[in-house]
């Protein structure tokens, strides 16, 4: 989204986002209908893991998620579906890398 740009993988945990990693530095308005959204990312900036750097949040370190939604909704500040807002390199999405890897 805009400038952000996050690299991540699935976990048996869930999903991580790793180090180098951008998130917007503003909520957009649909991130205030998401507590956690707003709680994680607050306490990523606290511990240190985000940090403001040239007007987007910089991951200074892996950071693990839940979900891939709710990793693309910290980066993104707002609601996001992961599995249409992670893509690989080549484009596909993690939906459709999920389908491919179920035949």
């Amino acid at each position: 989204m805009k400038d952000a740009t996050g690299r991540g993988q699935r976990t048996a945990d869930g999903f991580v986002v790793l180090q180098g990693s951008t998130a917007m530095s503003e909520l957009r308005p649909s991130g205030a209908k998401f507590p956690y959204v707003v709680a994680k990312r607050e306490r990523l900036i606290a511990d240190g893991t985000l940090i403001e750097q040239n007007g987007l949040l910089l991951f200074t370190k892996d950071a693990e998620f839940n979900s891939p939604s709710s990793a693309a909704a910290v980066i993104y500040g707002g609601s996001a579906n992961g599995l249409i807002a992670w893509k690989a390199q080549d484009g596909r999405t993690l939906k459709q890398l999920d389908e491919e890897a179920q035949i």
